[in-house]
Order: structure tokens, then sequence, then C-alpha cells
């Protein structure tokens, strides 16, 4: 009986890397220093160097991160802020958490990332000055275009908070993505490109007072311990994580240029097959996070597959507009929802190799509608 192939394999990570991650943890174990400590102030320099950023703040999780950087660019209560509803909760759950409202806008059909031409749009003809900042989502992998996103927000004197939770190393025209907005935020859940083995995240851009913010922001407001400046509140990485970031962020450009190649051969072989391949806008970097098709058959095929032990998985099948707690009862999003009810995440990630791609496509290519 074949082995079943999984949608992410967290554990091949760090088999890829065993003796090294080995050797950190044992590293931080000795060290008897365990939150806030060398190994994440190495770690945030070092991550800051690769993003070609001034600085990075570490946070205990991506959530949290996209939370921190929205306080620290002043976005409150009565406040709103324009992302998309084709992502997981967690961004809502963001803007949310520091009282603001989210405003959905509809995505492109081609690439299922946030609509410029609609943002633009909403901007021009609503004039609403509670919108205050824009959170695109670099959503499977791909960055949105990040050069018109900036112009439109500086005409609009909107602040830019980027979320890069599925888009460690992704870039636009040679700039990385979280490079480009007044922060960005990074998710390093164990399935991201950049994975820890457990939860993390990081605030990272070039504003110093910005990210200074943050750094009292996620330790209850401290600048001076036990004296709190602002309402904080704890979102630390800890050293075990900070220590396996950096092993593993050394490997980050292989494992993306690995992804890639997994991709152009799901895409070579799919080509004139019977779903809807991913598209790639010129001029961007995409690391393939996800391999998304689409078809409206879409629940057919993924249990075609799995009756074949291939796992898939559905990111994300419910827009955000439409789930219980944030329900938008007059808001239509025709593109949006049709995404939704159409993708399919085949299987991608470090531990799969050419003739694991070559099976999932010779199941695709048998299934029939």
């Amino acid at each position: 009986m074949k082995s079943k192939i999984l949608p992410a394999d967290p554990k091949a990570g760090y088999l890829a890397a065993e003796a090294e991650i080995d050797a950190a943890i044992k590293r931080v174990m000795h060290s008897g220093h365990y939150i806030l400590g060398a190994e994440n102030e190495a770690f945030e320099k070092e991550f800051a160097s690769y993003l070609g950023v001034a600085e990075v703040a570490a946070a205990a999780n991506g959530t949290d991160a996209l939370e921190l950087a929205l306080r620290a660019a002043g976005i409150g209560a009565g406040d709103k802020v324009i992302t998309v509803a084709n992502t997981v909760t967690a961004t809502a759950a963001a803007i949310v958490a520091v009282g603001a409202k989210p405003v959905f806008v509809e995505i492109e059909p081609e690439t299922m990332l946030l609509d410029l031409g609609a943002t633009e749009q909403l901007l021009t003809t609503v004039r609403d000055p509670r919108i205050k900042a824009v959170v695109p989502v670099h959503l499977y992998g791909q960055p949105v275009d990040l050069p018109r996103l900036m112009e439109i927000a500086r005409t609009h004197n909107l602040a830019v908070i980027e979320d890069c939770a599925q888009a460690h190393g992704a870039a636009v025209g040679g700039r990385k993505a979280g490079a480009w907005g007044q922060l960005a935020a990074f998710s390093f859940y164990p399935t991201k490109n950049l994975g820890a083995f457990g939860d993390g995240g990081a605030v990272a851009g070039s504003d110093p007072v910005l990210l200074e913010k943050v750094r009292l922001l996620r330790q209850y407001g401290w600048r001076k311990r036990y004296v709190s400046e602002l309402h904080g509140r704890n979102s630390r990485l800890d050293e075990l994580q900070a220590a396996i970031l950096r092993v593993r962020l050394g490997r980050l450009e292989t494992e993306n240029a690995h992804r890639a190649a997994l991709a152009a051969r799901y895409t070579e072989r799919l080509r004139d097959g019977p779903v809807r391949l991913p598209a790639t806008a010129p001029g961007r970097v995409h690391v393939w996070h996800q391999y998304v098709v689409r078809t409206p058959q879409r629940d057919t095929l993924r249990a075609h597959l799995e009756q074949q032990g291939i796992l898939c998985g559905v990111l994300y099948p419910v827009p955000v507009h439409r789930q219980p707690a944030y329900h938008r009862v007059e808001l239509t999003l025709p593109e949006t929802e049709r995404a939704c009810a159409e993708v399919l995440s085949l299987p991608l990630h470090g531990g799969l190799q050419t003739g694991d791609i070559d099976r999932v496509c010779d199941a695709v290519l048998a299934w029939r509608p």
C-alpha cells in the first residue's frame, strides 16, 4: 500500500536539519536563559538583514504580530482597515482586537490577491476618513502589487501593514515582501516556509520609533522593568524557537527554491488538466507556500485524491465576511466567494520530491469531473 502524501509536513523540516537544530536546542538549554535573550536578539538581526529592513521585533505568534503592528501604527477604536476576506480569520481578528473594523475588498480573479482597482475605487467614492490603514495579505506565497499599493496609500494617507504570514522570501521587483509597508507581520507557525516548532511571529520595519513601540507593547509596555509606559501585553518569542528559526532561516532560500521546482513540475504536468492553475504576476517572486488549483467540483476532487492517499488542504473554505463572528449581510464579494468555493491546495512542502508530485498529478489527470 502506498504511503500517504501529506499537504504539509513540519517534521520533514526538522529531519532536514536535525543535527543543527538539536545543537541549537542544546545550546539554549545550557544557557539557562529562555525568554528574550541572545538567540532572540540574533534572530531579529539576521531576519532583518534577510528582509532588507532596519529592525525586527519577535512576538509570540503571527496574529499577535499583526495586532502589535496595527497598535504601533496608531490604529485603534473607531478606525477602519481595508483587507481581504479569503484569508485566515487571524487577519480580521487582529484588526478587531485593536478596536478597528475590517473593510473587506474584492480580490483579483487570477491571483486571488487584493484587487487594487477595487481598493482605489472604494477610497475615491466612499471617502470615509475612518479608513486609516490597509492590510494586504500576500496569500499562498505571492505578494500583492506593492509598488502600486504604496502609491495608493500615499495618495489617501493610509498606513500599510503587510500580512506576510505566507510570504517568507517573496519579493516584488527584487525587494522582499515585508520591506514595503510601515510595518509587516510574519508568522512562524510550523507549516510556514520559515516555520518554528511551536508558535512564533515577528514585526518588521525600518521606522525605529514604530519598532520601539512594538517592543514596548509586546512586554507590558515596559522600557524599564516593572514600569509600564504603555498598556502592553505579553507576546514574547521564546529562546528555543528563536534558535530553531536561526537554523531554518539559513536554509530558507534553498527550501524556497525546492518548493518552486515542485510547483513548476505541477504546472508542467497539469497544464492541460481538469483544474485551473495558479497565476504568478510578472515581476514577482512567488515562494509557493501553497500550490492552489481551482475547480467548481473541489470537494469531489479532494475526495478522489484522498481515496488514493493524497491529502489536500482548503485555504480557506468560508470567506471571513460569511463567518458568524464577522458576518456582513449587506456585503457581496463574488470573486472572493467563488474562490473560497473552488480552491484546493495540492501537497507542497520540503519533504516531497518530483516522484511525489508526479503521483499527485497522475491522480488529478485521472479524475473525471
